[in-house]
C-alpha cells in the first residue's frame, strides 16, 4: 500500500513575502519567534521580513542558527520561545534555519530530550499534531525544507539525525525568489546541486510514488537548465524563479525517500571541526553514488540522462561531475578537508541513516566505503 501526502500551502512568486502577515493571521500567530542566522541578518533579509509585518513592537529574533543546526541551538531557541509566550515560528533562511525552526516548534510543545523523536530512534510516532505552527521562508534555492517533513539536527550525542513526521511540515511556505536574487555564486551553485541531488535520488528511490517521480523529473530539468545561469548572473530573475521551483519540487518529491548520497552526507555534515555544507557534499558524492546505483536502475537511466541533459552515450554521473567542475565546486572530499581516516566511521553511520533504506540498490558498509574513496 502506498500513502501519498502533499499538505503544505505554498505562496510562490516574486513578492510573495507580502503575504506573510495574512497567512500568519489565518494560523492565529500573533507573537512569533523568528528563527534565522546571522548571515540572513547581515544580508538585510531579516529587515525585509520585519518590514512587511507592520508591527509597532520589535519582533523576537533568534539568529544563532549554526551552519549545521545542533540540539543545543534548538534548546536555546525553545527557551526563548517559551520565556516570551510565543505562539508560532517564522523560519527564514536556508535549510539550517528552517530545520532549526521545525525542531524548535517540536521541542516547544513536546517533552525532551530531542533525540527520542529521531526516526532511527522510533520517534516518528512520538511526534504529535501539537507542534507549534511554523511558516517557512527560504532564502536559498536548494534544501526545500520549506515543504519537507524532516529536520536534520546534530544531537548532543554527536549524531546527525532526522526528525521525520507529517506534523513537522510547515503550515505555510512563502517562496519568494526575490529573496535569492544576488545570492553569492558558490552558495547558489552548492544549494542548486542540493536541489538536483534531491530530484535525482527521489526519482531513483526504490519506493513507489509516481507523482513524486513526475515532480522530481520536472524539478531536475529546471535545476540542470538554470543552475549555471543563476550562478553566473545572480540577478537573472528567470533563473532564480526556476531554481526556487526546482528546490521546492525536490523536497515535495523526496517524501518518497532519498538514498545513499544523503546517507553519507548526513554523518559527514556532523563532523564538528569541518562544518561542511550539505549541498556541496551532495554534489561531490552524487557521481559515485550514481555509478553504484546504475545496475539497479537500468530502466530509469535513459530518462535520467535526458532530464540531466546528457550528451549521447554520456553517463549521468559524468554529466554531474562536469557540471560540478563548471560551477567551481570542489573536485572531491579531500578538497573539503575530509581525511580518509574518518571513512570507516562514516560508512558505518551511513548504514544507520534513515535514507539508507530507500536507496535503489542495497548498500553495505563496504559499499559505502568504496563510494567515499571514489569521492575523495
Amino acid at each position: 500500500m502506498t500513502t501519498i501526502n502533499y499538505l503544505t500551502t505554498i505562496q510562490f512568486d516574486f513578492g510573495a513575502l507580502r503575504l506573510l502577515t495574512p497567512e500568519a493571521q489565518k494560523l492565529g500567530i500573533r507573537r512569533p519567534l523568528i528563527v534565522t542566522d546571522r548571515g540572513v541578518r547581515a544580508a538585510g533579509l531579516l529587515e525585509r521580513l520585519t518590514g512587511v509585518l507592520g508591527s509597532p513592537t520589535a519582533p523576537l529574533v533568534f539568529d544563532e542558527t549554526p551552519p549545521n543546526p545542533t540540539e543545543d541551538a534548538v534548546i536555546a531557541a525553545t527557551c526563548l520561545y517559551r520565556d516570551n509566550d510565543c505562539d508560532g515560528i517564522f523560519a527564514i533562511g536556508g535549510g539550517s534555519s528552517m530545520d532549526l525552526g521545525k525542531a524548535t516548534a517540536l521541542l516547544a510543545t513536546h517533552r525532551g530530550p530531542l533525540q527520542q523523536y529521531a526516526a532511527v530512534e522510533g520517534g516518528i510516532n512520538r511526534i504529535t499534531a501539537a507542534i507549534a505552527p511554523l511558516i517557512a521562508i527560504p532564502t536559498t534555492a536548494g534544501t526545500g525544507s520549506e515543504v519537507g517533513r524532516g529536520s536534520l539536527i546534530i544531537m548532543k550525542s554527536g549524531r546527525k539525525l532526522g526528525l521525520l513526521s507529517p506534523h513537522l511540515l510547515p503550515k505555510v511556505a512563502i517562496c519568494d525568489p526575490e529573496l535569492t536574487v544576488g545570492l553569492p555564486p558558490m552558495l547558489t551553485a552548492a544549494t542548486g546541486l542540493d536541489a538536483i541531488a534531491h530530484c535525482i535520488e527521489t526519482f531513483l528511490s526504490a519506493a513507489v510514488n509516481p507523482p513524486a517521480d513526475a515532480i522530481a523529473l520536472d524539478g531536475l530539468r529546471r535545476g540542470t537548465r538554470h543552475v549555471e545561469r543563476a550562478t553566473v548572473d545572480g540577478h537573472d530573475r528567470e533563473a532564480r524563479w526556476n531554481m526556487m521551483m526546482a528546490a521546492t519540487e525536490g523536497a515535495l518529491a523526496f517524501q518518497k525517500g532519498l538514498g545513499a548520497v544523503h546517507a553519507l552526507s548526513h554523518p559527514l555534515g556532523a563532523i564538528p571541526e569541518l562544518q561542511l555544507h550539505h549541498g556541496t557534499l551532495n554534489a561531490v558524492l552524487l557521481p559515485a553514488v550514481l555509478r553504484f546505483n546504475a545496475p539497479a536502475v537500468d530502466t530509469k537511466m535513459t530518462t535520467l540522462a535526458e532530464a540531466v541533459g546528457c550528451a549521447r552515450g554520456e553517463h549521468p554521473a559524468n554529466a554531474i561531475l562536469h557540471l560540478n567542475r563548471r560551477l567551481g565546486l570542489p573536485g572531491g572530499l579531500r578538497e573539503m578537508g575530509v581525511a580518509r581516516a574518518v571513512f570507516g566511521a562514516i560508512a558505518l553511520a551511513a548504514t544507520e541513516d534513515h535514507c539508507h533504506a530507500t536507496n535503489p540498490r542495497p548498500a553495505t558498509e563496504a559499499d559505502y566505503l568504496r563510494m567515499l574513496q571514489e569521492s575523495w
